[in-house]
């Protein structure tokens, strides 16, 4: 194992299909598994004990659902990859757990291969969600927001919009960082107060309407 060798925890209630998740990613150099869980609670406790990459999160679990364990992992601090993973493509279930704070939204019918290099995507810091889920998630924003976002965007500092532009395209506070060259710090300050601005409540949400509304 290298030091480049991505860690993942996986987080499912149904064995086959974390051995079926492993054995993909054991087929590969540069990702490997680190640890599993089978409930939201002992997922929380796994992800602070062993340091991860990336947690590769069911959606669907009996007691804790997806939603809670994810809500509970960003509360006690973990700040590492979220994905959810799920067989679930309704608006409402994706937009709750970008909400939430997941990096991504994956389902569980995409290829073999396919779901190996999002993952990959994800944990070099790009937001991953399978292909026919931006569209609908577009909509979902722009149907259920009624503030003026134009007037917002109008308000962004000139880095807050060069960010907005970073985040769309899929990068990571740290690799917009590196881009600007600024303190990681500095920018998850300036996401903060551009969500503000634009009346949004995730980097997901945010890189779906930069999109939507061709930031350029």
């Amino acid at each position: 194992m290298s030091d480049t060798t991505s860690k993942l925890i996986l987080v499912d209630d149904h064995p086959l299909l974390r051995k079926g998740v492993r054995q993909l990613v054991e087929l590969e150099d540069d990702m490997e598994v680190v640890g599993e869980a089978s409930n939201g609670a002992d997922a929380i406790v796994l992800a602070q004990a062993i340091e991860a990459d990336l947690v590769l999160l069911d959606l669907t679990m009996k007691g804790m659902d997806g939603i809670e364990t994810l809500q509970g992992m960003r509360d006690v601090g973990i700040n590492c990859r979220i994905v959810v993973f799920t067989v679930s493509d309704d608006t409402s279930d994706v937009v709750a757990a970008l909400k939430a704070g997941a990096d991504g939204y994956l389902l569980k019918d995409m290829e073999p291969e396919r779901l190996a290099d999002r993952i990959r995507e994800a944990c070099s810091g790009k937001m991953v969600l399978s292909e026919d889920l931006t569209e609908v998630l577009a909509k979902a924003f722009r149907d259920s927001s009624s503030k003026d976002k134009g007037g917002g965007y109008n308000s962004l500092t000139r880095r807050e919009k060069e960010i907005l532009k970073m985040i769309a395209e899929g990068l990571s506070n740290k690799m917009i960082g590196r881009q600007l060259n600024i303190v990681e710090a500095t920018v998850k300050v300036h996401v903060k107060h551009l969500l503000k601005k634009l009346g949004l409540r995730s980097r997901v949400e945010a890189a779906v309407w930069a999109v939507e509304n061709r930031v350029k």
